[in-house]
């Protein structure tokens, strides 16, 4: 494994502009993508992040356009990089020559993504655990990069504002931005919103959104003696903060997205309670494995919200929005309006995971609208940290508190080596910072 000793946040932020003046490509003077004669008139994608999400978003992309073509990939970990190259590259996906990574564009490291950022890329894939998300984006588009970035966009307040600042540069450069949060480019989504909006379910009142389901993988400390605590904590993100955000962040943001879409506005409040009641294992880091959330809006409105990772208990994925003369149930693959406006969606259903790849390429070309979705996906981001935030000290939390919040939880210096794991929340005694 390579992987360069320590990290510093200073060294994380002072590096953009470096990586921008090492940039060969003056993509803000083409930020509107034209062909390029060394890549055949293809786009040249860098992933950052080559983990599980991070190669299925390079599929998705290279399935969703011909136009398309992986350029260099990046990852901490050199086996992951590995990985990533095998899977992208096996004959059975038919990607032929559309995938071009040779040795000399893998790069491994904390630094790997300055090195995807200056090998050439039009444009970055960002699928590292969320916790490095908000300093890649704003590297990303310092460097003049369209970027693809997974959800959630930051696991922190001051992540927030560093996505909110760097997606501001985005729109002066003319910089296209799509997030992961796929639902947005799902055909039974977008049209089950338009007709919500046109009236089917009059005024929308409310909404209760879902994703209780079963646990997910998990790494034991014992099983790995030869991982460093930061090694272990990387490789076993899920279970801590500072890289997740806990589930009610990296997972349930889709459907606060959805809640977001819909009532079209911020919540001025949040009250929450979660816990801790299965999960318990120090080998589950020290995440919740349940919450649910009050959130309180203009007129009286609110959204509320449960999230949950037990196993042996009922699942539930899918938004309810309740309106003044009906309601709208949206699932995966399912939209359905019942009441004035009533409506089953029956319509060709298209990949949701492609369609948002190949609206990217459509803004970067001029073929579609132009596209930046940052400012949305992290306002949608902050309602889960919010919500996270209220469950962990027991207060209610405002929208002006998240958002100002000084809470930053990346370590100041990432090393290959001893890192303590944070106690476990306690609400009414953890303090709301």
């Amino acid at each position: 494994m390579s992987l360069t000793a320590s990290l510093s946040r200073r060294e994380f932020v002072a590096s953009t502009a470096a990586v921008a003046a090492a940039s060969s490509i003056l993509t803000n003077a083409f930020a509107r993508f034209g062909a390029r004669d060394d890549a055949g008139g293809r786009l040249k994608i860098g992933v950052i992040g080559c983990g599980g999400r991070g190669t299925g978003a390079a599929v998705d992309a290279l399935s969703a356009s011909p136009d398309i073509q992986i350029w260099a990939l990046g990852d901490a970990f050199s086996d992951r990089l590995s990985g990533a190259r095998s899977e992208l590259t096996k004959t059975d996906n038919n990607f032929g020559d559309r995938v071009q990574v040779p040795d000399d564009r893998c790069f491994s490291g904390f630094d790997a993504y300055k090195k995807v950022l200056a090998s050439g890329v039009d444009c970055v894939i960002l699928a590292t655990p969320p916790g490095f998300r908000p300093l890649h984006f704003a590297a990303a588009i310092e460097a003049g990069k369209h970027v693809f970035f997974e959800k959630p966009v930051a696991v922190d307040a001051a992540g927030i504002r560093t996505v909110l600042e760097a997606a501001r540069k985005a729109t002066e450069k003319k910089l296209s931005v799509v997030s992961g949060a796929q639902r947005r480019h799902e055909k039974c989504y977008l049209e089950a919103v338009q007709r919500v909006q046109d009236g089917a379910i009059g005024k929308v009142l409310s909404a209760s959104v879902y994703w209780n389901q079963g646990g997910l993988w998990m790494h034991k400390r014992a099983d790995h003696p030869n991982w460093s605590d930061t090694e272990w904590q990387l490789r076993n993100w899920l279970y801590f903060t500072w890289l997740s955000g806990d589930h009610i962040t990296e997972q349930h943001v889709h459907n606060l997205d959805v809640a977001h879409w819909f009532m079209d506005e911020t919540p001025k409040s949040v009250a929450s309670m979660g816990g801790r009641q299965v999960r318990t294992s120090p080998d589950y880091g020290h995440v919740f494995d349940h919450f649910a959330c009050d959130f309180e809006y203009a007129e009286g409105r609110t959204v509320k919200s449960q999230c949950r990772q037990i196993d042996g208990c009922n699942s539930r994925v899918e938004e309810v929005i309740h309106g003044t003369e009906g309601r709208a149930v949206l699932r995966s693959g399912f939209a359905q309006i019942h009441g004035k406006g009533a409506w089953k969606f029956t319509g060709e259903q298209t990949n949701p995971y492609e369609q948002e790849h190949k609206d990217l390429v459509a803004s970067i070309t001029g073929k579609g609208p132009y596209l930046n979705e940052a400012e949305r996906i992290a306002k949608s981001t902050l309602m889960a940290i919010m919500g996270r935030m209220s469950a962990y000290t027991g207060k209610s939390v405002t929208w002006e508190q998240a958002m100002n919040s000084k809470l930053d939880l990346l370590p100041a210096t990432i090393e290959l080596g001893s890192m303590p794991v944070p106690e476990v929340a306690v609400p009414g005694k953890t303090l709301l910072i």
